[in-house]
């Protein structure tokens, strides 16, 4: 067994990076409101807008583009909404798809009324049904659409189809919303690679602090009329409420340390998530590896052992002293069935998420692997005495 314990959940949140405790630290030093118009807060709104500036370069738009929230979820909720224009076009959004396998802080629709949201299935390889995507182009020819999808499946890692899907739902006049939670950091995700109108993501998967986001727009003429937060007008009045600039600039550090390393930090994760594959395999010859066959993000792997929940063997881990998830880590603590597996029409309705990053090491690999034959060792024992 491990004598410390073993992370291994960077999709749910990423160990705090250096560099975003660094710029945290430097903002706390000298806390001051970035709407005041002292040298203090002078100097919090120039770090508050450098900040903006590092995010819209590297998603490839304007600073004015950039609104920042408390993380991902917000922003969900912030886009979904029938209420957007496009220059002078103020005619609403009539219909928002959602691929069935998003995630929940997409899948509530949010602002959208219930009979105006559909979902899209997935193909047994998990991306999306770019055929299921047709036909409901198809059907509702005579509407606005919007799209919501994600560039990476959080529980599986499978890349989505992103930009294929956005060139036809452009096509038929609608917009495209761009889930990046899972995507920057891990393979190149901008406004150019997307094709989105809109993208959002969050600091904590990045490694950055929890409570910070971003949504963005590709241009100028997107805007979105109802907000969700009314108040002072901040954050170009999208937004309101006094910033939080030392999470926010810790989220910058972080995404900028993240956004610089990601092809590198392929390279160096791919191996690993092979070996733990290639391991468990040697453990469970039946496991079964989820999204396999499409391609993945480096950093994730979702199996199932047949036979074995995949919630008994987390909390077995847990115990031996190894973080692992059971699918989305996002429902107050519950494990529950999965609906990406679902919609993939999986067999097994829990998968057990391993999820590697920039702090993750190959010790933590091989003891991972080893602790995996005790626990499965030890489980089947147990159930074939009994």
């Amino acid at each position: 067994m491990p004598k410390s314990r073993i992370y291994l959940d960077h999709n749910a949140t990423a160990p705090l990076r250096p560099e975003a405790r660094t710029a945290m630290l430097a903002v706390l030093e000298a806390p001051a409101n970035a709407s005041s118009v002292h040298a203090e807060g002078r100097a919090a709104k120039a770090a508050l807008e450098q900040a903006r500036a590092t995010i819209a370069r590297g998603l490839g738009t304007a600073s004015r583009n950039v609104t920042f929230t408390s993380g991902a979820t917000e922003a969900a909720n912030l886009v979904l909404t029938p209420a957007i224009h496009r220059g002078k076009d103020s005619a609403p959004v009539d219909v928002l798809l959602i691929g069935a396998g998003e995630h929940p802080a997409v899948l509530q629709g949010h602002r959208f009324p219930a009979e105006a949201v559909e979902q899209l299935g997935l193909t047994p390889d998990g991306t999306l049904s770019l055929a299921a995507l047709d036909d409901a182009l198809a059907r509702h020819a005579d509407r606005r659409v919007m799209l919501a999808l994600q560039a990476v499946n959080n529980e599986t890692g499978v890349i989505q189809p992103i930009r294929e899907a956005a060139a036809r739902v452009h096509s038929a006049g609608g917009l495209v919303v761009c889930d990046a939670t899972q995507a920057i950091g891990r393979i190149e995700t901008t406004f150019q690679t997307t094709e989105s109108d809109f993208l959002f993501c969050s600091s904590h998967k990045l490694g950055g602090p929890v409570g910070s986001g971003a949504l963005a727009a590709a241009r100028d003429d997107l805007h979105i009329s109802q907000t969700l937060l009314r108040g002072g007008g901040q954050e170009f009045g999208r937004r309101a409420g006094t910033e939080n600039v030392a999470g926010i600039a810790g989220f910058a550090a972080a995404f900028e340390a993240a956004r610089g390393a990601h092809e590198t930090e392929a390279e160096r994760l791919a191996p690993l998530r092979d070996r733990i594959e290639r391991r468990v395999a040697e453990i469970a010859p039946d496991a079964v590896i989820f999204g396999a066959g499409a391609p993945r993000a480096a950093c994730v792997s979702a199996f199932a052992v047949p036979g074995l929940p995949a919630h008994t063997l987390l909390m077995a881990l847990d115990l031996a002293g190894v973080a692992v998830s059971s699918g989305s880590a996002c429902s107050s603590g519950k494990v529950r069935e999965s609906h990406v597996l679902a919609a993939m029409g999986a067999k097994e309705k829990e998968a057990l998420r391993v999820s590697l990053g920039w702090s993750t090491r190959d010790d933590d690999v091989e003891q991972f692997g080893m602790v995996l034959a005790e626990v499965v060792d030890r489980i089947r024992s147990r159930r074939s005495v009994a």
